[in-house]
């Protein structure tokens, strides 16, 4: 944080009926910094990773509007995010983060066709690596990403959330669902 930079925070609580806990996010001047899971928020190394120290608890129209669509995500109504935001990472990792972006609602894609997609199809455990570091979960979608055999891969909050938020967005989108949490292995 700079000497200049205002980080606020505040917590989001999605609907019950989703696995989704608390969702703390945090904010700079600039943009929605961070979407944390309650498992990060006590994390020393995620409070570093997303630079949220100094953060205080308050508002200011980022974090009312990420409230805000955030409300119309989970109610069904918003698919597409719009909202400035201001993440902390490697050149390699902003570049794919932003490439989340580029898939849409209630579809998934691959690594290693997200990795194709940033122009090195070799480089698969690394997009992989900076998809596992995203700050931004649910607004830059990193839980449209699956494995080659259509398999759900790690996601900070859980198979669990992952699959809810994927059958969620393809319900919305499709009318269908296809990744039920109560068919997973172990969940």
């Amino acid at each position: 944080m700079t000497a200049t930079e205002t980080l606020l925070f505040t917590t989001y609580d999605p609907p019950a009926d989703s696995p989704v806990g608390p969702l703390t996010l945090v904010a700079s001047d600039a943009g929605l910094r961070a979407i944390l899971w309650s498992n990060d928020v006590d994390g020393s190394r995620e409070r570093e990773r997303v630079a949220w120290d100094g953060a205080v608890e308050g508002s200011n129209p980022i974090l009312e509007t990420a409230v805000e669509q955030l409300d119309g995500y989970f109610a069904g109504t918003l698919r597409d995010f719009d909202l400035p935001l201001d993440p902390r990472g490697t050149d390699f990792q902003v570049s794919v983060w932003k490439a989340l972006a580029n898939v849409p609602y209630g579809e998934t894609t691959t690594y290693g066709k997200q990795s194709a997609e940033l122009g090195n199809p070799k480089a698969i455990r690394a997009v992989a690596s900076a998809n596992g570091r995203n700050p931004l979960s649910i607004i830059l979608p990193c839980h449209r990403i699956i494995g080659a055999d259509g398999s759900l891969t790690g996601f900070a909050a859980g198979l669990e959330a992952k699959a809810w938020l994927l059958d969620h967005e393809s319900k919305h989108a499709h009318g269908t669902t296809h990744y039920r949490a109560e068919s997973l292995p172990g969940i």
